[in-house]
């Protein structure tokens, strides 16, 4: 019988999806997300039910830690999310995530989908690995006056494509923003505010991904 990990902080969803899989799975559970974390790398479930909203602890960080770890990345991970909303769902397509279900759960569809893994074998995950990487960055935003203000910011992560960062400003989603390495303000490019999320009450987390680059980005 394949193994289903499911980290969720909800206990009536974990019983829920034992409830209603345990026929089809062996469904191995947890609310803490660095136990669920641990669970993937003992367990070497086939398939990871994962939730984006945690306390302390973000599921975007996670699925990210899933899908770079050698030991973890070819396992699938499915995101199970109370977030609507398709610029969610691209987010975790482009970080690797099998596939992404809406709470309520569709059980039906979500057995169709555990279904393919068994035929999928050969499943890869993103290849673009993120590095946990601290960069000074200048984003240079239009304000509504149509007047451009540069705004300092440090990253999280860094890969080819974009970078995690956190800022006391606004982003909108979807604005485009001009990027330059804070030191000798080389130009790197301009790129997309792809999500937002509320890290504290006054300091906002942004994924940011780029639409055009210079050869002066960190990796290359």
């Amino acid at each position: 019988m394949q193994k289903l990990l499911v980290v969720d902080d909800d206990e009536a969803l974990r019983r829920l999806v034992r409830l209603e899989l345990s026929d089809a799975f062996e469904v191995i559970d947890s609310g803490e997300p660095e136990q669920g974390l641990a669970l993937a790398l003992e367990q070497r479930p086939d398939a990871i039910l994962l939730d984006l909203r945690m306390p302390n602890y973000s599921g975007y960080e996670l699925l990210e830690t899933f899908t770079t770890l050698s030991h973890t990345q070819k396992i699938p991970v499915i995101i199970i999310s109370g977030e609507a909303g398709s610029q969610t769902k691209v987010h975790c397509n482009r970080l690797g995530a099998f596939g992404y279900f809406e709470k309520p759960i569709d059980f039906e569809a979500l057995r169709m989908c555990l279904g393919k893994i068994g035929k999928n074998r050969r499943f890869i995950p993103r290849s673009e690995v993120r590095v946990r990487l601290r960069v000074t960055l200048n984003l240079r935003i239009m304000n509504s006056h149509g007047k451009k203000i540069d705004h300092k910011t440090t990253t999280e992560n860094v890969s080819l494509s974009g970078f995690l960062c956190t800022s006391t400003t606004d982003l909108a989603v979807g604005s485009v923003v001009e990027v330059y390495l804070a030191t000798g303000m080389h130009y790197v490019g301009k790129a997309e505010i792809v999500r937002s999320d509320t890290k504290t009450a006054s300091l906002q987390q942004y994924g940011v991904r780029f639409t055009e680059k210079t050869q002066s980005w960190v990796l290359q």
